[in-house]
């Protein structure tokens, strides 16, 4: 008896814990062959009704900017920066300043620069943060790999 309670209990913590792990913002990858020399990858941010991320923009002091950082390769180079659209920009009490983020959906553009014409694939990191008018979470990190086929 005392064994199925505890199993019960287990259950229920595991349950509570798992539930409170908060995903509001789903990222997907997409990549366009401009020509037999350039590409530009895609880094799209779907994100819940009620939660925003923040520019690649952000003054200090405030909170955590979108990054990206692309792995170096032999097949590729990052050209230029990431770019991304023109992002809302309004006064956060949060942070005692104007920020800049994106609502409901955000695409990231970064050129890449091939060194070849085989198929290859752009690896990296992101990092975000996500707030909505309630609380912020903490930073994530996101490893991303993109196919980019011939």
């Amino acid at each position: 008896m005392k064994k199925g309670l505890l199993v019960i209990v287990a259950m229920m913590i595991f349950v509570a814990a798992h539930a409170q792990i908060e995903t509001p913002v789903r990222w997907s990858y997409a990549a366009k062959k401009l020509n037999a020399k350039e590409a530009v990858v895609y880094l799209k941010a779907t994100i819940q009704t009620g939660w925003h991320i923040y520019s690649l923009n952000v003054k200090d002091g405030g909170p955590i900017k979108t990054s990206f950082v692309f792995t170096p390769s032999k097949d590729y180079t990052v050209t230029g920066k990431t770019t991304e659209p023109t992002p809302v920009t309004k006064y956060e009490k949060s942070f005692s300043m104007d920020v800049s983020y994106f609502e409901k959906e955000v695409v990231f553009q970064q050129k890449i620069a091939l060194k070849s014409a085989k198929a290859t694939t752009v690896k990296g990191k992101l990092t975000f943060m996500t707030c909505n008018d309630q609380k912020c979470l903490p930073p994530d990190d996101v490893d991303f790999s993109i196919p980019l086929s011939q």
